[in-house]
């Protein structure tokens, strides 16, 4: 069944998220609407999406509403779409203040509607290639960089990259964090542009995470360390590798790569490259969300882990 889909906020990413929802096959979009005026009337007459008076005459024309407005407003946004009853698809970081998250999960639960946060790295071809792959990491090292631009300066680095990092280890290693540290640096704007975040585990996992604004070359890339597997995934690229040691053997050929140890075990590496598929990340996960929907299941990012994510960035930032 098509869901009636509407958007609130029509900025640069909201641009795309209309985009997307005008071409899938599991919306039909009725329109959006955007407190800036000029901006809504330029978008409507470039693009030909409705353009609606009130956020309150979208929300009732919807059954699901997509919120890519700044981080600010998305509890005041939340609170109206979740009270009239509508699903709630909301981009990350979820809310401004984790209090204001556990309310929008309070207020779901009592209207039973369904709401699914924007981490759109859980959507990426190259994480989903392997993370099935990803077994009791215990150590993890992950690289966010970025080239400096205006836009995004007014969020600490943490809530506007490292987040995404810190969602995508938080989805791996099913254990709860038992203790944070971090530094960070303002070079160029009023909020940290550069952070290095360590997370340890209780099960003994350990994640460094570095996140910055300011470097010479973008960089996505995450590091899973586990018993007899490395699994490296490039999220800018899309590309990944497995690196697994076997039991040697008997003759290896003279391309084997064969280590042995002082106990004089030998063991054999080798290289496996999982078929990354191409898609539209984006696309994913509003679609992933209809499907939610559609067929009552869990979301595939939902408001509790978005939460949880916020919850770790904030107390980076806290340090």
């Amino acid at each position: 069944m098509k869901l009636k889909a509407g958007v609130l906020g029509a900025g640069h990413l909201g641009k795309i998220h209309l985009r997307l929802l005008a071409q899938s096959e599991k919306y039909e979009l009725v329109g959006f609407y955007d407190s800036d005026a000029d901006n809504a009337q330029q978008v409507s007459e470039t693009f030909g999406y409705h353009r609606f008076d009130t956020m309150e005459e979208l929300i009732a024309a919807c059954d699901v509403v997509d919120v890519v407005t700044p981080t600010l407003h998305h509890y005041e946004c939340a609170e109206k779409i979740i009270k009239a009853g509508k699903h709630l698809f909301i981009e990350k970081p979820i809310a401004t203040t984790v209090e204001e998250a556990e309310k929008m999960i309070a207020l779901a639960e009592a209207y039973g509607v369904l709401g699914q946060v924007g981490h759109v790295e859980r959507f990426n071809p190259a994480f989903t290639a392997v993370k099935d792959l990803i077994h009791q990491p215990m150590f993890i090292e992950a690289h966010r960089l970025a080239e400096f631009n205006p836009r995004g300066t007014d969020v600490p680095v943490v809530l506007d990259l490292m987040i995404h990092d810190i969602d995508v280890i938080l989805s791996v290693v099913k254990s709860p964090v038992k203790h944070i540290a971090a530094s960070s640096a303002m070079v160029i704007s009023h909020s940290p542009d550069i952070t290095n975040a360590r997370l340890e585990f209780e099960n003994g996992c350990v994640a460094n995470i570095t996140a910055s604004r300011i470097s010479m070359k973008n960089m996505r890339k995450t590091r899973f360390f586990q018993k007899d597997a490395y699994i490296s995934v490039d999220f800018l690229e899309k590309k990944v590798e497995v690196v697994r040691m076997k039991e040697a053997p008997a003759v290896p050929n003279d391309f084997d790569m064969v280590l042995q140890n002082a106990e004089g075990e030998r063991r054999q590496i080798y290289f496996e490259y999982p078929e990354v598929q191409s898609n539209n990340a984006i696309l994913d996960e509003l679609e992933s969300f209809a499907d939610a929907i559609n067929n009552d299941t869990v979301p595939k990012v939902t408001m509790q882990q978005g939460t949880e994510a916020l919850r770790i960035a904030k107390k980076i930032l806290s340090l």
